[in-house]
């Protein structure tokens, strides 16, 4: 197990940032950690990085235990915080050597973690003459300079722009073949895309955990529908497979369906069966943005 979280709870003075938190990592797993601003998220990483100490609870990272073995915690996580602190008059190769003379690692070791991140061309430089995309890559670098066995990254992609977006998904993806990664953002598309898990935490507590597909599938489907005429309650619920029907306001309904085929051509059906015109009609809560929304609102 590469991460273990028992019961932990954080206080900071009337308030409580994590209530009684539990959940586990296996080794090689891509997790998404999501939540509101304020949910704990970033709570919960300081704890595991020994940045932080819980009140109450256990925290344990590659088999050791944050509060008894800081140093050996440290030692075998990488960890990227939102805000990438760097020294932007040192050059990249600098910068990286000061980070490996730290963990008493050979130089040879910075050319390598170069190379992987995709800094090749950009080494020689200082890093104030850097893009964000690329500041951030130097950021990855130092987090795997001692070959850790655990990632921990915080809001990586803040501020990239759609190219250094994919950019920095398709290098979490690769790093991802051969360390565990727990990984905070705001982006659902990108936790769909690199993610094996997704872990929801909202107001110190989490509410959900579970394989991402395994999320999705289990979704009821939402269709919001607004026709040009208003229809009585009992007639729309004629409709196959619905769950629940909500009037929003005079012509609009949001249809609940407990069934995965695609519901939006039968609402159709229904509209033209009945002398309606479909004015217009959405699926909601078809991905991740959708459940999280439920969940944390």
């Amino acid at each position: 197990m590469s991460i273990e979280a028992l019961n932990i709870s954080k206080i900071y003075g009337k308030q409580k940032a994590l209530n009684k938190v539990n959940f586990s990592i296996q080794s090689g797993e891509i997790v998404g950690f999501l939540g509101p601003n304020g949910a704990g998220k970033s709570t919960m990483m300081k704890i595991l990085t020994t940045y932080l100490k819980q009140n109450d609870g256990e925290v344990k990272v590659n088999g050791f235990d944050t509060l008894e073995n800081p140093l050996e915690v440290k030692n075998s996580i990488g960890y990227l915080p939102e805000h990438n602190p760097l020294y932007l008059e040192l050059y990249v190769k600098e910068y990286l050597s000061f980070h490996a003379n730290i963990h008493k690692i050979s130089n040879n070791r910075i050319e390598e973690v170069i190379k992987l991140v995709g800094l090749t061309p950009e080494k020689n430089k200082k890093i104030n003459q850097l893009s964000k995309g690329y500041r951030q890559r130097v950021g990855f670098a130092a987090a795997l300079l001692h070959d850790p066995e655990v990632l921990i990254l915080d809001e990586p992609t803040t501020g990239l722009d759609p190219n250094q977006l994919a950019e920095i998904r398709k290098l979490i993806q690769e790093i991802g073949k051969t360390k565990t990664i727990l990984l905070s953002t705001h982006i659902m598309q990108e936790v769909e895309a690199m993610c094996d898990r997704v872990i929801i935490i909202n107001n110190g507590e989490i509410v959900a955990d579970k394989n991402l597909n395994e999320i999705l599938e289990n979704q009821d489907q939402i269709i919001e529908v607004e026709f040009d005429l208003r229809i009585d309650k009992e007639l729309i619920l004629k409709i196959a497979n619905i769950k629940i029907a909500q009037n929003i306001n005079e012509n609009t309904w949001q249809l609940k369906f407990n069934t995965k085929e695609d519901m939006r051509s039968k609402v159709f059906d229904f509209a033209q069966e009945n002398g309606l015109k479909t004015l217009q009609l959405q699926q909601k809560n078809n991905n991740l943005e959708g459940l999280f929304k439920n969940l944390t609102n």
